[in-house]
């Protein structure tokens, strides 16, 4: 047999088979229990949850049938018998209810803010509706002999009497990061970006965007624009992927007009670049050392292509060009052995579509629109 069954005839019987408060019927002496071998020797799994109100109940109730001693019932759920006694004057002064936890708050602390002091605090807050630095310094200006409590305090004092409005927490979004820049063909990876404005000698800025395949370190782009808007950015993309192709990513800072700041970055410009499925790589915030080839080209374009700066706009492109085609085709480069960016480079095989076609989903996606900030809702929350 696994278990035995035996009547409990005397308190002894609860030593030696350690009954423990959940395992038996809370009757007289005499009720069948039934005990499985691993109570003999050896510590019992409990049969069923329980909490602390519900053991002290049972252990008010046992104590007052009058058939156990405090010493047995306090052996018997596992306390002491300071905190047997405790909860039986608590049951018997209070009933049901003094068997609950306490509040452990002390009556009474010097730290205390008195209640006169409380008052003022409250009725400034219903006169002005100040938050509590504000109330601090009106307070000071007007008692200045008395001593107020900190603007934390004031703080608190108004959030318990329901005075201060709960901002609702935004999330913040983490940085993805830059993937790592090793690049073993040409227009696996793209960099771009505005090299830092400047004015022509008859006083108009010029943002010059550049536009470098990394691997062969190629000037696809040096175009000089009135401002760094969208519009102007990808006019110039699409004119170089009709006429090179598509490359597998495109890396850049995050700026605009390449980036936003919503979330993770997502604008019209680099969605355009998914569609196309053109990866975008954003490098981490403050850090160019990241896109440090692209910031290498700006360094030698800045000193020979905008100093002197030319005498418009036009003039000025025309030295972009010069430039371009000097860099690309006679001047040698360390990083390719001292080759050519033009003897390492050739159009992408993966031509501009002429069409984007639409994704299509099966019949159980559940589809949601994308808002302007990118991002979508879903079971009343927001999800990306």
């Amino acid at each position: 047999m696994s278990a035995w069954t035996f009547p409990v005839i005397a308190d002894a019987w609860l030593g030696c088979a350690r009954v423990q408060s959940r395992d038996m019927v809370h009757t007289c002496p005499g009720t069948w229990v039934t005990l499985s071998e691993s109570h003999f020797g050896e510590t019992a799994m409990p049969w069923q949850e329980t909490d602390p109100m519900f053991e002290r109940h049972h252990f008010a109730q046992d104590l007052a049938s009058g058939q156990w001693t405090m010493t047995e019932l306090c052996s018997r759920y596992g306390i002491s018998r300071n905190t047997g006694y405790k909860w039986r004057e608590r049951f018997l002064s209070l009933g049901v209810r003094g068997l609950e936890e306490q509040s452990r708050v002390p009556l009474s602390s010097p730290n205390e803010t008195p209640p006169a002091t409380i008052d003022l605090i409250l009725a400034e807050h219903s006169r002005y509706g100040w938050g509590a630095r504000k109330i601090l310094k009106r307070l000071q200006t007007m008692h200045p002999e008395r001593d107020w409590p900190a603007r934390s305090t004031i703080f608190d004092i108004l959030a318990r009497h329901d005075r201060v409005r709960r901002r609702r927490s935004r999330t913040h979004w983490k940085h993805p990061g830059a993937a790592p820049l090793h690049t073993t063909a040409p227009n696996q990876v793209w960099t771009i970006d505005f090299k830092g404005q400047f004015r022509t000698r008859d006083g108009v800025y010029s943002y010059p965007l550049t536009i470098v395949d990394h691997f062969s370190r190629y000037v696809l782009c040096c175009q000089s624009f009135p401002d760094v808007k969208a519009q102007g950015v990808h006019r110039e993309l699409r004119r170089l992927f009709r006429h090179y192709g598509l490359p597998e990513a495109i890396r850049s800072d995050n700026g605009a007009p390449f980036a936003s700041n919503g979330i993770h970055g997502l604008n019209r410009l680099n969605a355009w670049w998914l569609q196309l499925g053109i990866v975008h790589q954003r490098i981490t915030p403050a850090s160019p050392q990241e896109n440090g080839a692209h910031e290498r080209m700006h360094r030698v374009l800045k000193a020979q292509a905008t100093k002197p700066a030319a005498a418009n706009a036009n003039l000025q492109q025309r030295v972009f060009n010069t430039f371009v085609q000097t860099y690309n085709e006679v001047r040698p480069h360390e990083a390719l052995n001292d080759e050519t960016p033009a003897s390492r480079w050739h159009p992408s095989p993966r031509p501009l579509p002429t069409r984007i076609t639409p994704p299509t989903y099966p019949g159980h996606f559940e589809r949601r629109r994308v808002s302007s900030a990118g991002t979508f809702r879903l079971h009343n929350g927001q999800q990306f």
